[in-house]
C-alpha cells in the first residue's frame, strides 16, 4: 500500500486503501473505496443476524410445537367433556319425558274411559228423555246444553291428544352428537312445558266430565221426581172420582221388562223359560237412577193411559149447565127427585160428543132418555146422553174420546132443547161434575 501525499497549503490528503493481488508474475491492485467498505459491513450483519435468528427458531421450534400439540389436546378433551354432559343431560331430559308420557298416555287413556262411559249413559239416557219429553217432562233445550257440554269435553281429549303429538314430534330420537344447545321441553310461547299444559288441559276435562256426570245425575233425578209427582196428582185428582188409576208395581215392572221378554219369546229356540220378574241388581248409581227413572216413566205412562179410558171430557164444550146432579124438584110432577146427571144448555142439532173412548151399548129411544147414547168405557164405567135429536153411532161400534155421536134435541121426557149427560160406575149414577172437574185438573198433566 502506498502512503498518502499531502500539500502544504491544503494539508495532509488521505488516500483511498488499494487492495494489492500478486499471483505469480501478475499483479492486481484495487482501490478500496469507503462504500464498499460499508457494504461488506452491511452483508456481514445481515449474515450475523440471519444466523442468530436461524439458531434462535430451531432452538425454539420444538418447544413451540410442544405447546401448539399441548393446546390441541387441552381443546379436544374440553369438547369431550361437552359432548358426554350434553349426552347426559339429553337422556334424563328423554328419560323425564318418557315418563311424562307415560303418565299423560295413563290419564288419557282414564279420560277415554270416563268419556266412553259418559258417552253409554249419554246413549240410555238419551231414550228416556225421549219419553220424558213426550210426557211433557223434560225441557228439549236442556239436552242441546248437555250435548254441547259433551262436545266440549271431548274437543278437551282430542287437544290433550293433540298435544302428546307434538310431544312425541319434539322428543330425540338418539343420542345428539351435535354441538347444540341442551334439549328443552319448555313452550316458546310461554315457558310452560308440555307436562304443565297437559295437566291444564286434564284438569279442565275432568272438571267437564264430572260436570256432565253431575248434569246426568241431576237431570235423572229431577225427571225421576218429575214423573213421580206427576203420577201422584193424576192418582189422587182420580180418586176424588171414586176411581183408582193405580197400577200394580209388579205390572209395572213386567211393563217395563216386555221389551226384553218378547225378544225371548219370539226366539227360535224352543227351551221353555218363565218365571216372576225381578229387577235386575246394579251397583252403579247411574244404573240404579235409569232404572228408577224408567219405571217411573213406566208407571206415569200407565196412568195416563188408563185416564185416557175414562169419561173426564166435556160432551157439550163451551156450554153452560142448567141442572146438577142429585135431588131437584121435577119439572113434571112438582116434587122431589133423583136428577141422576147433568143438563147442557145446547141447541137442538149440536154435536154431542163422546167423553172417552168406548163400545156402543144402546142407540136409540129409551123411555124417558128419548134418543139415548150409552157407552161402556170398560171397568164398569159408562156414559148415557140422552134427549139427542138424531143418532149418528149403532150399537157395537167403537169410539173414540171427541167422537160425535149424535145431535142434541128435546126427545123423551124433556122440557125443551138440552143434553142429559150421565157417567155410571157399574150400573149407579154418579155426579159427573167431579169427572168434569178432574178433567180440567188432569188436562196439566195429560195434554
Amino acid at each position: 500500500m502506498s502512503q498518502s501525499s499531502g500539500s502544504p497549503i491544503f494539508g495532509k490528503r488521505k488516500e483511498q486503501p488499494i487492495l494489492i493481488l500478486a499471483r505469480g508474475e501478475k499483479v492486481h491492485h484495487m482501490t478500496v473505496r469507503p462504500w464498499m467498505t460499508a457494504v461488506g459491513v452491511s452483508i456481514g450483519a445481515l449474515f450475523a443476524v440471519g444466523y442468530l435468528a436461524s439458531t434462535s427458531y430451531l432452538v425454539l421450534r420444538d418447544d413451540l410445537i410442544g405447546g401448539t400439540m399441548a393446546r390441541q389436546a387441552r381443546m379436544q378433551h374440553d369438547y369431550e367433556d361437552r359432548i358426554s354432559a350434553l349426552r347426559a343431560q339429553v337422556d334424563r331430559v328423554t328419560s323425564r319425558q318418557l315418563l311424562d308420557q307415560q303418565v299423560v298416555e295413563e290419564k288419557v287413556e282414564k279420560l277415554l274411559q270416563q268419556q266412553q262411559a259418559l258417552t253409554s249413559r249419554h246413549g240410555k239416557l238419551g231414550s228416556l228423555i225421549g219419553r220424558a219429553e213426550e210426557s211433557g217432562l223434560a225441557d228439549p233445550g236442556k239436552d242441546e246444553t248437555e250435548t254441547e257440554k259433551h262436545a266440549d269435553a271431548t274437543g278437551g281429549i282430542q287437544a290433550i291428544e293433540r298435544l302428546m303429538g307434538l310431544a312425541a314430534k319434539t322428543a330425540p330420537k338418539g343420542p345428539a352428537l351435535a354441538y347444540a344447545a341442551p334439549f328443552s321441553r319448555a313452550d316458546a310461547r310461554g315457558g310452560d312445558t308440555i307436562t304443565d299444559r297437559a295437566d291444564r288441559l286434564f284438569s279442565r276435562v275432568t272438571h267437564s266430565l264430572k260436570d256432565i256426570e253431575r248434569s246426568q245425575k241431576d237431570r235423572i233425578a229431577q225427571l225421576t221426581s218429575g214423573a213421580i209427582n206427576a203420577t201422584d196428582a193424576i192418582e189422587t185428582i182420580v180418586a176424588r172420582t171414586g176411581l183408582s188409576v193405580t197400577p200394580d208395581p209388579a205390572d209395572a215392572e213386567e211393563a217395563r221388562a216386555t221389551g226384553d221378554d218378547a225378544d225371548i219369546r219370539s226366539g227360535g229356540d224352543d227351551t221353555g223359560m218363565g218365571g216372576p220378574y225381578v229387577a235386575p241388581e246394579t251397583k252403579d248409581v247411574f244404573d240404579r237412577q235409569l232404572v228408577e227413572l224408567d219405571t217411573a216413566l213406566v208407571r206415569l205412562e200407565q196412568v195416563r193411559g188408563e185416564v185416557r179410558k175414562l169419561p173426564f171430557s166435556n160432551p157439550a164444550p163451551q156450554s153452560d149447565i142448567t141442572s146438577q146432579f142429585g135431588n131437584r124438584m121435577d119439572p113434571f110432577l112438582g116434587r122431589l127427585a133423583l136428577h141422576a146427571g147433568i143438563d147442557f144448555r145446547v141447541a137442538i142439532g149440536t154435536g154431542v160428543r163422546s167423553t172417552a173412548p168406548g163400545k156402543v151399548v144402546v142407540a136409540g129411544r129409551n123411555g124417558g132418555y128419548g134418543n139415548m147414547v150409552e157407552i161402556d168405557h170398560g171397568n164398569g164405567v159408562s156414559t148415557r146422553y140422552g134427549h139427542l135429536s138424531s143418532i149418528l153411532v149403532n150399537v157395537g161400534d167403537v169410539v173414540t174420546a171427541g167422537d160425535v155421536i149424535g145431535r142434541s134435541g128435546s126427545t123423551g121426557r124433556s122440557t125443551g132443547p138440552h143434553l142429559h149427560y150421565e157417567v155410571r160406575l157399574h150400573g149407579d149414577a154418579v155426579d159427573p161434575m167431579r169427572f168434569l172437574n178432574a178433567g180440567m185438573k188432569l188436562s196439566t198433566y195429560i195434554d
